[in-house]
C-alpha cells in the first residue's frame, strides 16, 4: 500500500476542520493524533484507508483496550475515526455503530457560595489583581471557556448593554449577558490596560495577548491566595456559573443557552442531572407533559 494514502487523506480531513468547520487548533492536532494512531494499525495490516472494514474496526478499539486507554479516550479515538470516514464520503463506514465502552464520567466540582463571595471579597491591590478579578469575574459571570476568553476582542464587549458575544466551538457565536459585577471589574481592568495592546481584552504588562496556560497559573495562584478549596481553573468556574444558575431557576434550557452546547444531553451532565430530575423540570415546565407514565414522576 503506498504510505501516501493515508497522509493524503488525513491532511484533507484536518483541512476541512480548519476551514470549513473552524475548529481550533488544539482540537484539530487531537484529532490528527487519533488518526495517527488508525493510520499506524491499518499500515500494520497493509490496509489503505478504503480497505479497512467493520472487523478491521473492532480490531483497532480492542488494540486500544490492550494499551490501557480509558474509556473516555477509546471515545475519542471512535469519534475521530468515525467522523473522518464520513466527512471524506468513504462508504460503507467502518466505524459506523461501534460504541466505545462505557466509563465513569468525572465532572468538576462547583464552588459553594460562601467560597465564590470569598473569591471576590478582597478588593485588587495591584495591576495584576485587577486583570485576574476580571478574568475569575467573567469565566463565572458569563460561563465562558477558557479558548473563548483567551479569543476575546474588544469589539465583542458591550458594557453598556452588558452583553459579550463569544464564538464557541465549531465557529458558533452566541451572546451572553454580563452581571453588573463582571461589567464593573472589566471596566476597572479596562482602565489599566496597556494603552499600546492590539484588540485582546485581556493582555499581558507588555500589551502582547495573555495565553491559556498564563491564565490557568494566575487562577491557580489567586484561588490559593483566597484561600479555596481544591485548585481553582477556568472550567470550574464555568461549571460553578451553570450549577449555580440551574439551582436558582431550575431552566436546563437557559443553562444550554448560555453554555453554548449543541445538545441539551451535555448539559444534563455538566450540571449533575440526572434523568429523574430533567423529567421533573420537564414536567414542571410543558403544558402538554402531564400525561400517560410521565405522571409518575412527580
Amino acid at each position: 500500500m503506498p504510505p501516501d494514502l493515508w497522509l493524503q487523506a488525513r491532511a484533507a480531513w484536518l483541512a476541512r476542520l480548519q476551514f470549513e468547520r473552524r475548529y481550533s487548533p488544539k482540537t484539530i492536532a487531537a484529532y490528527g493524533r487519533n488518526i495517527d494512531a488508525l493510520a499506524a494499525f491499518a499500515r500494520g495490516l497493509s490496509l489503505s484507508p478504503a480497505g479497512i472494514g467493520g472487523d478491521d474496526a473492532r480490531r483497532f478499539v480492542a488494540t486500544l483496550n490492550r494499551h490501557h486507554l480509558s474509556a473516555r479516550s477509546v471515545a475519542q479515538y471512535l469519534a475521530a475515526a468515525r467522523a473522518f470516514y464520513r466527512d471524506l464520503g468513504m462508504e460503507p463506514n467502518p466505524f459506523r455503530g461501534i460504541r466505545a465502552p462505557k466509563g465513569d464520567r468525572r465532572l468538576p466540582s462547583d464552588l459553594p457560595v460562601d467560597q465564590v463571595q470569598a473569591l471576590f471579597a478582597a478588593a485588587p491591590s495591584s495591576w495584576w489583581d485587577i486583570r485576574d478579578m476580571a478574568i475569575a469575574e467573567l469565566l463565572y459571570g458569563a460561563g465562558l471557556r477558557l479558548a473563548e476568553l483567551t479569543a476575546l476582542r474588544l469589539p465583542e464587549l458591550d458594557l453598556a448593554e452588558g452583553l459579550v458575544r463569544v464564538r464557541g466551538k465549531g465557529a458558533k457565536d452566541r451572546v451572553v449577558p454580563l452581571g453588573q459585577a463582571a461589567a464593573t471589574a472589566l471596566r476597572a481592568w479596562l482602565a489599566v490596560r496597556p494603552q499600546s495592546a492590539g484588540t485582546a481584552v485581556f493582555t499581558t504588562k507588555q500589551g502582547g495577548p495573555l495565553g491559556a496556560r498564563a491564565v490557568q497559573k494566575r487562577l491557580a495562584a489567586l484561588g490559593l491566595r483566597r484561600g479555596i478549596s481544591g485548585r481553582l481553573h477556568p472550567h470550574r468556574l464555568r461549571h460553578s456559573f451553570a450549577s449555580h444558575i440551574l439551582q436558582s431557576s431550575g431552566n436546563l434550557r437557559a443553562v444550554q443557552e448560555l453554555l453554548g452546547h449543541a445538545n441539551l444531553s451535555t448539559t444534563q451532565i455538566y450540571t449533575h442531572l440526572d434523568f429523574q430530575q430533567l423529567a421533573r423540570v420537564y414536567d414542571a415546565a410543558h403544558p402538554r407533559a402531564r400525561s400517560g407514565r410521565r405522571r409518575g414522576t412527580d
